[in-house]
């Protein structure tokens, strides 16, 4: 979560470096160095979100995270893609003007009739927030997640623990109902001897008499 949050605010510094060399080639001026730092940028920005994948992949695969939890955390590695793309393309100018991606980002408007492709289908909870809203947001949804897991977790253990209480208890009924068994199955051996017994002695009576 703390490398997401680092390649969110390197994508931001690129489309500020990106209006700003926009600017310098309005204005007449070079932009050679910003071009510089805007490629080794995008490099490292590029570099950032296939350690997001890679360190997502192994989360998942070992369990660390819910599949659930999983799916949320691919989602936002997708959208970072998404903003990757849009950005090389505002730097090769093949795209929507970068101060009007950056400003839309901030103010979640529009501006000059583009759309900004960051914010489709946005909610209305995140719309008009700034990037730092955006993040306190993003880490208190977080949060919650994390306080509703570990509540799931507990009642998971509570209903765990019953379980075995109950498999115990079920055993000392096993026992006691073993137990019962052995005894009737004794009391009736008994009961048939001493039938027997009667009946030959009721025989050997009438044979006397």
């Amino acid at each position: 979560l703390s490398l997401y949050d680092a390649t969110c605010h390197i994508a931001q510094e690129i489309a500020e470096k990106i209006q700003e060399r926009n600017q310098y080639q309005r204005n007449g001026e070079s932009s050679a160095k910003l071009n510089v730092v805007i490629r080794s940028s995008l490099q490292n920005l590029r570099e950032k979100i296939d350690q997001l994948k890679d360190l997502l992949l192994r989360a998942v695969s070992t369990h660390q995270i819910t599949q659930l939890e999983g799916d949320r955390r691919q989602n936002l590695v997708d959208d970072l893609l998404t903003r990757q793309k849009q950005l090389q393309a505002s730097y090769k100018n093949e795209g929507p003007e970068p101060d009007v991606i950056r400003s839309s980002l901030m103010t979640g408007g529009v501006k000059r009739g583009v759309t900004n492709p960051w914010l489709l289908e946005e909610s209305e909870e995140t719309r008009g927030l700034g990037f730092d809203d955006l993040r306190q947001q993003q880490r208190r949804i977080i949060e919650e997640q994390d306080a509703g897991l570990d509540a799931l977790s507990s009642i998971i253990s509570r209903q765990k623990q019953m379980g075995q209480e109950i498999g115990n208890e079920l055993d000392e009924q096993n026992e006691i109902i073993d137990d019962l068994t052995n005894l009737v199955e004794n009391t009736d051996d008994k009961l048939q001897k001493k039938t027997r017994h009667v009946k030959m002695v009721d025989k050997k009576s009438t044979s006397c008499g």
